[in-house]
């Protein structure tokens, strides 16, 4: 079950971009161990929300805050240094690169081996790289793409390619994962499998922080769910709760005056 304290604590964020307000005034947490998600129509903010917590943008008012800890202001890399890691829509991958090579170029990132130790081939460089090859073996393992480790990741089906998205968010281990439509693309076999690839995640102790717009998979995996409307919160619940919302109805639906 989730923890009490929060992980992540968004306070009162907004990111304008000159005359547009895409994210407004917004807080929620996320406690460790949860499973939240993040939903709204398309043009709520989502997205934005994920880039101003991991860093991409800089915040126009409002904070973040990791374990206590205000994060906000941060480079994306020293953010990720702290456990933080996330996909992107449209997984970003390597294309010419095989699936391993991937994890391993991800890897590298956290790789505290100098460039001279590497070049030379001492033995701390040696074990370090054994050490990644080890850890891509057991992200794959985890992910379900052992068989696909020496293809081309360009040539891979797109839910694969999503998987592998998810791999190399996975391979520094970090304590957060965003992800961001895991589910896009996926036939409702796949969206099932990647579902309990989510459950299994948590399950490992890393806390997940969501955004989707499959309404069914969101409701059997979150244990609540924030609604972002035009870049404001408009509710916030268990998945119970958000189904019977009227204001995240209207939000989705419309209502007759809109028609």
């Amino acid at each position: 079950m989730p923890g009490d304290a929060p992980l992540l604590a968004v306070q009162g964020i907004s990111r304008r971009f000159g005359g547009l307000l895409a994210v407004n005034d917004v807080s929620f947490s996320v406690a460790a161990g949860e499973i939240l998600g993040l939903i709204g129509p398309n043009g709520a903010g989502k997205t934005t929300t994920f880039n101003l917590v991991s860093g991409r943008y800089g915040l126009t008012t409002g904070e973040v805050r990791l374990d206590g800890s205000r994060i906000d202001g941060m480079r994306p890399d020293r953010i990720a240094g702290l456990g933080i890691a996330r996909t992107f829509q449209g997984t970003r991958l390597f294309p010419r690169l095989t699936v391993t090579e991937n994890l391993c170029t991800a890897l590298l990132a956290h790789q505290r081996v100098g460039f001279w130790e590497d070049w030379l081939g001492l033995p701390r460089a040696r074990a370090a790289r054994r050490a990644m090859l080890a850890r891509a073996e057991e992200v794959l393992a985890f992910v379900g793409l052992t068989e696909q480790a020496e293809a081309i990741a360009g040539s891979l089906p797109y839910a694969h390619q999503s998987l592998l998205g998810v791999g190399l968010a996975l391979a520094p281990e970090p304590r957060l994962l965003l992800l961001d439509e895991p589910f896009a693309g996926m036939n409702p076999s796949e969206t099932m499998a990647a579902a309990g690839l989510v459950r299994r995640i948590r399950d490992l102790g890393i806390t997940v922080l969501l955004v989707e717009h499959d309404m069914p998979a969101v409701m059997g995996l979150c244990d609540r769910i924030v609604v972002l409307d035009r870049g404001s919160r408009i509710a916030e619940g268990t998945p119970a709760e958000i189904r019977s919302d009227p204001g995240v109805i209207e939000a989705y639906l419309g209502t007759e005056e809109d028609a």
